[in-house]
């Protein structure tokens, strides 16, 4: 069976895109993602990506600073561990000094104890601050696609009643526009 028909003589209409944008280019559902991924890759690369990069640098100077102590207490924990196991040994250890210790066995023991707490500590607030710089790439990126124009505003304002001449009464005045 064939069919035949005549072609339309009217032209297709093409759909222009308004220049506004919808709600859609302006919600983007995977840049808070985006943005915690980028950041527990590589720190402080999540809040590039939100094009905050002012904040990259703080974020490396707040995790090279447990860093720092995490390896000054570390290697301080060597010494005094590896000088308590010689003293245990019966031989002599860095802080023997021909013959004569300078510091007690006690005093290498309670060392290790505050050095190997001090060392944890380091570990564990770089390891907070780790996490906080990825909650706060994610949370950065969920409140950039609000829309924060002049439109909403609060101001606090200082009310002059005219009958009472006491101190001023202090407001808050809300401004919503349409």
């Amino acid at each position: 069976m064939n069919l035949y028909s005549q072609r339309d003589s009217i032209a297709p209409v093409k759909k222009v895109k308004d220049k506004i944008k919808s709600s859609q280019d302006i919600y983007n559902p995977l840049a808070p993602s985006k943005a915690a991924f980028y950041s527990a890759i590589f720190p402080g690369l999540g809040q590039m990506y939100n094009k905050k990069y002012w904040k990259a640098p703080i974020v490396w100077g707040a995790l090279a600073i447990p860093m720092y102590y995490y390896q000054i207490n570390n290697s301080d924990y060597g010494r005094f561990r590896r000088a308590y196991r010689l003293r245990k040994n019966g031989l002599q250890d860095e802080f023997t000094i021909n013959g004569v210790a300078t510091i007690s066995t006690q005093t290498l023991e309670t060392a290790q104890k505050q050095l190997r707490e001090n060392r944890d500590l380091s570990l564990l607030s770089g390891v907070i601050i780790y996490i906080l710089q990825i909650v706060e790439a994610s949370v950065n990126a969920h409140l950039m696609q609000f829309n924060t124009d002049d439109n909403l505003t609060f101001r606090p304002t200082i009310i002059q009643d005219p009958i009472s001449f006491d101190a001023p009464t202090v407001g808050l005045t809300i401004k919503y526009n349409f």
